[in-house]
């Protein structure tokens, strides 16, 4: 199978247009015309899970490998230690990062993984009527995110409705109108602007609200690539921090 097909495939569930604009999805490593007989979906990279890639394969992963410019290819840093074992190998690799968060990931995440019916979705933001009291939805989202923590910021004691936002969304904090936002990797001051705002907030984390990806995207592919008789491998979707 060539990579400019299920490339194709992909840009029709999720066109990479759609991306920002400081985003780097799409075909990062690779020729259209090369040709690959397994896939691998990964959330990120590490060398461990390239030395279980076989040659020649194709990863689609939801974080980009790179995001700027490169001026060097050596042992300097994350990005371009893993580049040199994907070239060496011929492992072609596309990454499907903000594309797919707007078209299906903050989605599935709202509907799938934490069961409410999303009403309004634009961009990176999707909201959902809840009806019900902070202390209970704190306690659902932990539970269906399988949290090791629960850090959050209240400001009200009943919530009816809320934004979700996977991955680190508390950029988009002057945009949210629900009663409590739902996104990872707040900060302290993002914590201080939120009580200033008036904002509920429930961390979900990073990992954990987008470890998602990989199950997800094998759903959307799996009829595809049976009809092309390729093989799909779940790869990397471990959390690179540990909590005690």
């Amino acid at each position: 199978m060539l990579i400019k097909d299920i490339y194709n495939f992909l840009d029709q569930l999720s066109p990479f247009s759609t991306q920002e604009k400081w985003d780097n999805s799409g075909l990062i490593v690779g020729s259209m015309k090369d040709s690959f007989e397994e896939v691998y979906i990964s959330l990120d990279l590490d060398k461990q899970f390239l030395k279980t890639v076989k040659k020649g394969s194709l990863v689609i992963t939801h974080h980009p490998l790179i995001f700027s410019g490169l001026k060097k290819i050596n042992d300097d840093s994350y990005s371009t230690k893993l580049l040199k074992i994907l070239i060496k190998k011929d492992i072609k690799l596309i990454s499907m990062h903000t594309n797919i968060d707007k078209s299906h990931l903050n989605r599935y995440v709202m509907e799938k993984v934490l069961g409410f019916n999303c009403e309004v979705g634009e961009d990176f933001i999707l909201t959902a009527v809840v009806n019900m009291s902070f202390k209970d939805l704190k306690k659902l989202v932990k539970e269906k995110l399988n949290l090791e923590y629960s850090k959050s910021v209240k400001c009200h004691k009943f919530i009816k409705n809320i934004s979700l936002t996977t991955g680190s969304g508390m950029s988009l904090i002057n945009d949210i109108k629900t009663d409590c936002f739902l996104t990872g990797d707040v900060k302290y001051h993002d914590a201080m602007e939120a009580k200033l705002q008036e904002i509920s907030i429930i961390d979900i984390g990073h990992y954990e609200s987008e470890k998602h990806f990989s199950p997800m995207v094998n759903d959307l592919l799996e009829k595809y690539l049976k009809k092309n008789k390729i093989q799909a491998i779940m790869g990397l979707n471990k959390n690179p921090f540990e909590y005690k």
